[in-house]
């Protein structure tokens, strides 16, 4: 961290509302953008800004063994995975107990013809509990560790929602493919 972003979060720590500005003015448009890959945009907006009070109001348990940047989206995350709950979602754990995780989360090869665009359009069309998990892991690049902490579902159950998830956009992606031919 720069010398001068360490200034600003200190002077943040002693309640200086012109450096808090400066911090959100810094990093609203990224976690604004990393909210709306969970929340429709009205509660994306919702969740950045109580995301940002959470941050301030719990800045004295910031260290820099992390980026404030990660941290902050963190909060975020964690914020709009509260708001999902809020609204029912449920992370289960797999009807199946003894199901069997075929594959490797490593390998997300798809078609060279098919865009990023094309991938994250595929994505929003999962189910809510494997999208949510599919984007933590992919997009974050959250371990099922950090998954099964931050929406409080077993490791195994991290798992499980990966992997069908994973199935279920390669499904997607395959099927676009041969409608459209791209």
């Amino acid at each position: 961290m720069s010398k001068a972003h360490t200034i600003l979060i200190n002077r943040c720590k002693k309640g200086d509302e012109k450096a808090m500005m400066r911090i959100y003015d810094l990093y609203c448009d990224a976690m604004y953008q990393i909210a709306c890959r969970y929340l429709n945009e009205e509660d994306a907006k919702d969740a950045m800004q109580d995301s940002f009070l959470k941050a301030f109001a719990k800045l004295e348990n910031f260290t820099e063994r992390y980026t404030f940047g990660s941290w902050l989206k963190r909060i975020v995350i964690n914020q709009c995975i509260d708001q999902l709950k809020k609204k029912r979602l449920e992370f289960v754990a797999s009807e199946i107990s003894d199901l069997s995780i075929e594959g490797d989360d490593n390998n997300w090869d798809f078609d060279s013809e098919i865009t990023k665009q094309h991938i994250l359009d595929a994505i929003e069309k999962l189910p809510s509990k494997h999208q949510v998990v599919v984007k933590l892991y992919l997009i974050e690049g959250y371990d099922h560790e950090e998954i099964s902490s931050i929406i409080d579902i077993p490791i195994k159950t991290s798992r499980t929602h990966l992997r069908r998830g994973k199935l279920q956009l390669q499904n997607l992606l395959k099927t676009h493919y041969n409608e459209t031919g791209y």
